[in-house]
């Protein structure tokens, strides 16, 4: 049965289209469907879709993710209800087996057959194996799909060191997989460089030399000659055509891919010489009823593209073709940038200055592992380059592809201090630019929206690779006022500054002597209060001023929860939640925990942070509460402020077979270092013993997933209303290497961010976003590591508990009163109503009475 369909009798007198695959360009193929109204929802087709895996479309190019805690749902392209929504038939694993042109038919594996009208191919590619012998051994793998992960995963298990057959950009892939699963690696390449497709000699050689001084064997100029086995039939080996032998218990072949073309050619469809289905410039192939893209396809231009983003426009022209509009597919850019094993590479235009009388604009150097290389025309037009270690200017330099320099080439790839760089911002680029390659969004079809949000919702640019972010962010209208709010002319980063820096503990100092004219001498407002309130609060062990947020002037600069240090309900109530660090807890501290319940009345309930929300309390009652849980051990879980609330945890290696360290003491240990830091908005973390990922920290600030030699450390990650996936810092770390990171992440946010900004918004919006952020709190570019880290400990050795210092002195204890007038007497609109054996609050006191209405005829209404 299909995923979602319609009833037959509103689709069967639609004219139908049957797509053969559903990967990135399948998928793709389907929303340019929708974009133009070809559904059965609006009534104008039917749509078939026969997938040959066992789920819908996922992100192959973030396909090594899954090793870095990325599960398949995390990878997946298709939203959630988008096939019911246009009535799209996704038949998953069932793939087609035959085509009847003459019948226009297509035979599933299921033995169903469906009737088209309109056939559109897009059975992408097939991973190429050598035929050397041994290559069926058991322990050898090719690296295309999940499953293909899944398998080298479980495999691992019990292997000690990997080989990968190919050098190329998947191969570099695989071999960043076999690293992080613990495996001793090689990379095996027949040309004599890494990447020998996008790079150059030159640029191999740094990529080389990177690679290697992470740990991992290169064999460059030498082919795979046989897979050798043991005894049980098991890779054991490999030989190789210098002669030379490897010791490897796992293959992984990753030597290029062909075109899946078997159903055309069994069908009679023209296909080329080396493979692909020949289409015409509007994808259609020698039957005009039927259409292929992407890399199944031999375009019109001779070449099968083997990147996504020429596949999204071959499905954008059938599409349109299809809607019966003109478009064509004439050839695509083959510009490139990612990220392989932490290495910046890029590719753009000629890169290998093939053009007759180009010259080359060349820096390299070795010792940092930075490649740069410009190719220019004779006219001074930019032909290409390639960037190996920095490809900062990257989604500059590609839009000017075909344009003359407005400077000097050499200035854009010589470092600071040597003549360059010379920042081309993308003012200069022309509205026709392509600025987003994957999806062909031009600088005109940005600069028509206003925010990065808008510009991917509406134009999808910066949704596939990434890499044209940063451009578009600067070419999106910026404010001129950085103000945090009308009282002061600075941003929420610069009065953090001028509090530490000057030693500023008070509000009213830092208003009349850092304010806008005309608020010094006043109150200030409720923007600038709070989070003026919050950074001297988060600086107060370095600043010497009391970290009690109640005290003195502090006190009114605090949000209604930091009020009473517990969260305000909305019956007038508060809820309190103690801490309960990595959610480890004895029976004893469990029974505590019930009897206060029980014996004040309040609603209990287990939150999704590992933790016990009591509610109902009146504010009266919150110091007799904090005290028994006190006594019991407990302390403040800060889930009234904006500081860490909860670090969760899986029971990790010392309960689960799957784990591989203790994340439970790691979340304990975290939790406690961590506790009632106060920051720009609230934090909140997880650990997980393995790479299943049961405590979720891909959705948290910072994450921290166990591999079999440390931990991964991920960040701005976020499961609220803006869901985000935490990115990978750093991998493989020991304990103390772990927390040094995570100190030295969570101060440089706290002084960076802006007032209210969680991290995964902020690491979206500061300048060179996860690349900036790890090369300040892992490469310490910046030179601010040792202070971060300073300004860490004092959080860590001035923390005090507040509901402790609260309860144990008396004129704190004075603010928890409902009336100052009479401080013994309850709150009499704070009342509950029985339910499910707890309590709610009783809400038809705070509506008030049904007020009778009389009518303009004079009758009385309720």
């Amino acid at each position: 049965m299909p995923v979602s369909t319609l009833p037959t009798d509103r689709t069967s007198a639609l004219p139908t289209i049957v797509v053969v695959g559903h990967g990135m360009v399948g998928q793709r193929f389907l929303e340019a469907l929708a974009d133009r109204g070809l559904t059965a929802t609006a009534g104008t087709a039917r749509v078939v879709v026969l997938c040959e895996e066992p789920r819908a479309a996922y992100d192959r190019v973030q396909l090594t993710s899954y090793f870095a805690g990325r599960t398949p749902d995390d990878l997946s392209l298709v939203e959630p209800g988008f096939m019911r929504q246009h009535g799209f038939e996704l038949y998953l694993g069932d793939p087609a087996e035959s085509l009847d042109r003459e019948a226009r038919t297509v035979t599933a594996r299921s033995g169903e057959t469906f009737t088209y009208d309109t056939l559109v191919l897009a059975t992408g590619s097939y991973p190429f194996v050598p035929p050397v012998p041994g290559k069926d051994a058991e322990g050898c793998f090719v690296y295309r799909t999940i499953e293909d992960l899944l398998a080298i995963e479980e495999y691992a298990r019990t292997a000690r060191t990997g080989a990968v057959v190919g050098g190329g950009l998947l191969g570099l892939e695989a071999a960043g997989a076999l690293k992080g699963l613990g495996l001793d690696t090689h990379v095996v390449e027949f040309a004599p460089r890494l990447m020998p497709v996008q790079v150059d000699e030159g640029g191999g050689a740094a990529l080389l030399r990177t690679i290697e001084s992470m740990g991992l064997t290169v064999h460059t100029g030498v082919g795979t000659q046989a897979v050798t086995t043991g005894e049980d039939g098991a890779v054991n080996g490999m030989s190789l055509s210098d002669g030379s032998s490897l010791a490897t218990d796992l293959v992984v072949f990753s030597a290029g891919v062909r075109p899946r073309d078997q159903l055309a050619r069994d069908c009679g469809l023209a296909v080329g010489p080396r493979g692909g289905v020949i289409v015409d410039e509007e994808c259609r192939t020698s039957d005009p009823s039927v259409f292929a893209i992407g890399e199944c396809a031999l375009a019109s231009d001779g070449r099968v593209y083997g990147l996504v983003a020429p596949g999204y426009e071959m499905a954008q022209t059938a599409a349109e073709v299809i809607a019966g509009k003109e478009a064509a597919f004439t050839g695509a850019d083959l510009s490139t940038k990612l990220k392989l094993l932490g290495v910046d590479v890029a590719s753009f235009g000629d890169a290998h200055g093939t053009a007759e009388g180009c010259l080359d604009v060349v820096y390299a150097d070795s010792r940092s592992g930075v490649y740069k290389k410009l190719v220019i025309g004779q006219d001074g037009t930019l032909l290409g380059g390639v960037l190996v270690g920095d490809a900062e200017q990257y989604g500059t330099l590609r839009p000017m592809t075909g344009t003359v320099l407005p400077v000097a080439p050499e200035q854009l790839v010589l470092p600071a201090g040597a003549g360059g760089p010379v920042a081309l911002g993308p003012s200069a680029l022309p509205d026709e630019a392509v600025i987003c390659s994957c999806h062909n969004v031009t600088k005109g079809a940005i600069c028509a929206h206003t925010t990065l949000p808008e510009v991917k919702k509406c134009t999808k640019a910066g949704t596939g690779c990434g890499s044209c972010v940063k451009v578009i962010g600067q070419l999106l209208p910026q404010s001129t006022d950085k103000g945090v709010c009308g009282c002061f002319p600075y941003s929420r980063s610069e009065l953090y500054e001028i509090v530490r820096t000057l030693g500023v503990t008070s509000y009213a100092r830092l208003l009349d002597s850092h304010g806008r004219e005309a608020a010094r001498g006043g109150d200030g407002c409720e923007i600038c209060k709070p989070a003026v309130g919050s950074i001297i609060a988060s600086l107060a062990p370095t600043l010497g001023a009391s970290g009690y947020v109640l005290d003195g002037e502090q006190a009114a600069l605090q949000d209604t929860n930091d009020h009473f240090l517990a969260n305000l309900q909305r019956n007038g109530s508060y809820s309190i939640v103690p801490r309960i660090p990595g959610g480890e807890i004895t029976p004893e501290k469990l029974i505590v925990i019930g009897e206060v319940a029980r014996d004040f009345g309040l609603y209990t309930k287990i939150t999704g942070g590992q933790r016990i929300d009591l509610f109902g309390a009146r504010v009266d009652q919150l110091p007799l509460i904090w005290t028994r849980l006190v006594d019991a051990g407990f302390e403040s879980g800060h889930a009234y402020g904006k500081s860490l609330r909860t670090v969760k945890s899986c029971v990790g290696q010392t309960w689960c077979r799957y784990g591989v360290q203790d994340s439970v003491k790691m979340a304990i240990d975290l939790e406690l270092r961590y506790r009632g830091l106060r920051s720009p908005h609230k934090l909140k973390s997880a650990v997980s013993g393995c790479a299943r990922e049961c405590a979720e920290a891909r959705g948290k600030d910072f994450g921290i997933i166990a591999t079999a030699s440390g931990w991964n450390l991920y960040v701005g990650g976020n499961g609220g209303a803006t869901p985000r996936h935490a990115d990978l810092l750093a991998q493989d770390l020991s304990d103390a290497e772990l927390v040094r990171l995570i100190d030295r992440f969570l101060m440089f946010y706290i002084r960076t961010a802006d007032r209210l900004e969680r991290t995964s918004t902020w690491l979206d919006r500061i300048e060179g976003g996860l690349d900036h952020v790890r090369d300040v709190v892992v490469h310490d570019s910046l030179g601010l590591c040792d202070e971060l880290e300073r300004l860490m400990a004092d959080h860590v050795a001035g923390y005090r508990d507040e509901w402790a210092e609260t309860i144990n002195d008396p004129e704190r204890l004075r603010r928890f009163v409902t009336f100052v007038n009479a401080p013994d007497a309850p709150d009499p609109s704070v009342r509950f109503v029985p339910e499910r054996d707890q309590v709610k609050p009783d809400l038809e006191i705070l509506a008030g009475p049904v007020l009778a209405v009389r009518t303009l005829e004079g009758s009385v209404s309720r």
